[in-house]
């Protein structure tokens, strides 16, 4: 097994021996570094970095590497979250009628490569129910309307808090979250079907073969009020040709859709995506 670790994720203004005092601390504690990494955006003037150690040894208590660390944190003005690797995350999946990325998302878990609990799938059809039992996942159909939508978005946060849950990743659910749940729940990831910016919104592949586009490409980002504007996490493209109709292009947009949101998903759980000015760092 491997062995428990801890991991800082970490932005501030940027400013002289911040790699030191951040290593330093981890070090006087009696931890063993095994990553990190470090970013400079000297035109926000940001420093970012993510920094992971064994707790093995590790002089602090776990409920104590908090509270010490934020001593050090606060007189650099720091932003900070603090991970261990023995905490499995809880996801909730939510989807519509399109099973491709719901599946991909469970056959990884099952396999070890997503290294979270799935207790819970919604959905706004009960299309997909099948797929939940046959996981052994608890599936809650809450069919949203205009005049419904309120409601139904109290009853989705009433079961993430039930449920535990920590992230919501959106595996084409064709459903646009209101301001109001985000401020309440914001940690979600969406899969868009197109590489944004371009093609924003809904229909992009007829967009695509209409406009005779010779790319087609998925974003995973994180869910914003702002449709499709939200941070980028993970992006990938495919060639498409003047062959290719507009089902090529939607057969072809799948695989990259499943792909690229089990990219973003990973990372996110790996604890290795800083956001900012509607932008992210990507520690890979």
């Amino acid at each position: 097994m491997k062995r428990a670790t801890a991991t800082l994720l970490i932005s501030c203004p940027d400013q002289q021996g911040l790699v030191a005092r951040i290593s330093n601390f981890i070090f006087a504690n009696g931890g063993n570094i095994i990553d990190a990494d470090q970013h400079t955006d000297f035109e926000a003037g940001l420093f970012l970095s993510r920094i992971e150690w064994e707790l093995t040894g590790f002089n602090l208590d776990r409920e104590l590497i908090g509270p010490a660390f934020e001593a050090i944190a606060r007189p650099l003005g720091a932003q900070w979250q603090l991970h261990f690797s023995d905490r499995k995350p809880r996801l909730s999946l939510w989807v519509s009628k399109q099973d491709h990325c719901l599946l991909d998302l469970l056959w990884r878990q099952q396999a070890g490569e997503l290294d979270a609990e799935i207790p819970l799938i919604i959905s706004n059809h009960d299309k997909l129910r099948p797929i939940a039992e046959q996981f052994g996942i608890d599936f809650l159909h809450l069919p949203i309307t205009r005049e419904t939508k309120a409601e139904q978005e109290a009853r989705q946060l009433a079961a993430i808090a039930d449920y535990g849950i920590d992230l919501v990743v959106l595996a084409k659910y064709m459903q646009v979250l209101s301001s109001e749940f985000l401020a309440q729940f914001p940690q979600v990831i969406n899969i868009h079907h197109s590489f944004l910016p371009a093609f924003a919104g809904a229909n992009p592949y007829q967009r695509a073969y209409e406009r005779g586009v010779k790319i087609i490409g998925a974003t995973a980002h994180y869910v914003t009020p702002d449709l499709d504007e939200g941070p980028i996490i993970e992006q990938d493209v495919v060639r498409v040709s003047h062959r290719d109709d507009a089902d090529d292009l939607v057969r072809k947009g799948k695989d990259l859709e499943r792909i690229v949101l089990a990219r973003a998903v990973r990372l996110h759980l790996q604890h290795r995506v800083l956001t900012y000015r509607n932008r992210t760092v990507v520690f890979a």
